[in-house]
């Protein structure tokens, strides 16, 4: 009786052993999962706002060459040099 007793004890406390292990582990990786979670929406939301900084800097740079278009433009003539002068 008293082994059998015994038994059932050790089984239990096994049991329950098994069962804290679990749930420790649970709760790290629920742990681990919110800190990925965070770390990838922070890094979301830079790349987000750094697109938006390009985006701005393209319009800028669009509207820019827009109101100025000689900026695309080759230069009509070539500068005249020294030697230019000089013959003409």
């Amino acid at each position: 009786m008293v082994v059998g007793l015994l038994i059932v004890g050790l089984v239990s406390a096994a049991l329950v052993l098994y069962g804290v292990d679990r749930a420790v582990k649970a709760r790290a990786r629920v742990r681990r999962r919110r800190a990925m979670s965070d770390r990838l929406a922070a890094a979301t939301a830079r790349a987000e706002e750094q697109q938006e900084q390009r985006q701005a800097a393209d319009q800028a740079s669009a509207a820019l060459t827009s109101v100025l278009p000689a900026i695309r433009r080759p230069p009509l003539t070539a500068p005249r040099t020294g030697q230019d002068r000089e013959n003409g």
